[in-house]
């Protein structure tokens, strides 16, 4: 916007006015000799026409600098330096390359998760480390199956031991995964549904790229079975205790009862807060977890369980959960 004004001042008093606030703006001055020794003064101001002619990298770097003034001590540029720096690297250059799955070995020996039949897991491992141990000798393989062994004395007096998994339909395979025995675990081994991962690539082609466990979360896993294992004995032989009292006898060769007897409860009909349950659909299929919180009116559950050494809640419909037989 250009603003031209006309000032008629004596030659000897001509003054110029400066704002305390901002700077002066730039006067272009053209005398022109009048009568009466009088200079007309013609005043052109610049200063938007100036502003209009910066480029677009100086309008950018002067709202930078205004900004800068307004927020004080706060750098908003060491922020965004700070996120970029946080920022993971691409790590793959193509898609090709991030489907590649011989990249896997480059990663060394790592514990893979495997989904199974829940049904038939010990005889599908035991058929798979052999199929494995038959095709690749030159290989090593480990297995861990997350399973407490629950011990029940029966009427016979003999103990049953019958392991409860953690995990249902996974197992823990250790070795060095590459294309090959991917392809052969997968395609070869009867009751094994393939890896646990995540799907990568782009609309051309995508697949489920195996993602391994890291050793933190083994480690927690394994503290997790033994703890578990542990409670599981002790429980057992409190039960063991408890039945021994019970069946003592005397010298008449009557029973003796330690213990007040107490009438037992009618257990209530449906799963309720606290109780065992198993989920049968969806994502977490075939996970077993306790019942946080329950709306039988609108048919929704909360369930809280273990997924790798981690709680996890999962918001459920009731006929998605079946409660655990003891």
């Amino acid at each position: 916007m250009m603003m031209n004004m006309t000032m008629v001042l004596p030659n000897k008093d001509l003054l110029l006015m400066q704002s305390s606030s901002r700077p002066p703006p730039l006067l272009s001055i053209k005398n022109k000799p009048t009568r009466n020794n009088i200079i007309v003064v013609r005043a052109t101001l610049v200063e938007e026409e100036q502003e209009t002619m910066l480029t677009t990298k100086e309008k950018r770097e002067l709202r930078k600098a205004n900004r800068d003034s307004k927020i004080g001590t706060y750098n908003w540029r060491e922020e965004v330096e700070e996120k970029l720096l946080q920022k993971p690297k691409k790590q793959f250059s193509s898609w090709k390359e991030e489907l590649n799955l011989d990249l896997l070995a480059h990663m060394g020996p790592q514990w893979w998760i495997l989904k199974v039949s829940r049904a038939k897991g010990k005889d599908t491992v035991e058929r798979m480390l052999q199929a494995l141990h038959k095709n690749f000798p030159d290989a090593e393989f480990k297995v861990f199956t997350a399973a407490v062994d629950e011990k029940t004395k029966l009427k016979s007096g003999k103990i049953s031991v019958k392991p409860k998994p953690l995990y249902p339909g996974c197992v823990f395979l250790h070795c060095t995964l590459n294309r090959e025995l991917h392809n052969f675990i997968r395609e070869d081994c009867e009751g094994v549904g393939g890896f646990i991962g995540r799907m990568v690539g782009n609309t051309k082609k995508q697949i489920n790229k195996p993602r391994p466990v890291s050793e933190t979360d083994m480690e927690a896993i394994f503290q997790e079975v033994k703890e578990k294992q542990e409670a599981s004995d002790k429980a057992f032989e409190e039960e063991h205790l408890r039945s021994l009292e019970a069946n003592i006898v005397d010298k008449t060769g009557k029973k003796v009862v330690t213990g007040k007897m107490t009438k037992r409860s009618r257990k209530p009909s449906g799963p309720i807060l606290g109780s065992a349950v198993r989920i049968v659909s969806g994502t977490f299929t075939d996970f077993t977890g306790t019942i946080k919180k329950l709306d039988k009116k609108r048919g929704l559950v909360t369930v809280g369980f273990s997924l790798f050494g981690k709680d996890t809640i999962v918001d459920l419909n009731l006929s998605e959960i079946v409660e655990e037989q003891k």
